[in-house]
């Protein structure tokens, strides 16, 4: 029983340790933050908001202070799909509120950020969200302090104000069930 005391506290220690990796980091601007202005160029999707692949414009601003889902992700990942799939069946469902979303892919370089907003945008099926390509792509805008440990950061926000930020360090570990619940603070 002894030998077994000091293996046991080394399977809990490694164990915890397990359970603090797959935590939420902290990511992008926080509740109550102001959002700022960005460029971004567009990629795909969305092919009736009146904007053409390649041009490149403020998706924040073209949005205004309607409710918004601004999703930063560095993964293609399913979980990240089914989260781009849930906030395109909301944005008509939610036609009088003016709900808009747009998906940031980053990454190391440019064609990898592009063929992930690609593969993403097939998965996902979206029919009302622009895939998009930052400026600044590989950690999207500097003053939204996306933070390069995070892999999905999602921040929903209305009248120009954060209400709510999800971030994840894996895509894997996106709870995209609490980010759909938080739809009803920028719907309100």
């Amino acid at each position: 029983m002894k030998r077994f005391t000091p293996m046991l506290t080394v399977f809990a220690l490694l164990t915890g340790a397990a359970f603090v990796v797959a935590e939420d980091v902290k990511s992008g601007l926080q509740e109550g933050e102001g959002i700022g202005a960005f460029y971004v160029t567009k990629l795909c999707g969305a092919d009736d908001d009146g904007v053409n692949v390649g041009k490149n414009l403020c998706y924040r601003c073209k949005n205004g202070g309607r409710p918004q889902v601004m999703i930063f992700t560095r993964s293609a990942d399913q979980k990240v799909a089914d989260l781009v799939r849930e906030i395109d069946e909301a944005i008509p469902k939610n036609d009088d509120k003016q709900l808009r979303a747009f998906v940031n892919a980053m990454g190391e370089n440019q064609a990898a950020a592009k063929s992930n907003a690609e593969k993403l945008a097939k998965a996902s099926e979206a029919k009302n969200v622009p895939f998009v390509l930052p400026n600044e792509f590989e950690n999207g805008p500097a003053d939204y302090g996306i933070n390069p440990s995070a892999e999905v950061t999602v921040i929903l926000a209305q009248g120009g104000k954060v209400k709510a930020n999800h971030s994840a360090k894996s895509a894997a570990d996106l709870k995209v069930d609490a980010i759909v619940a938080d739809l009803r603070k920028i719907l309100n």
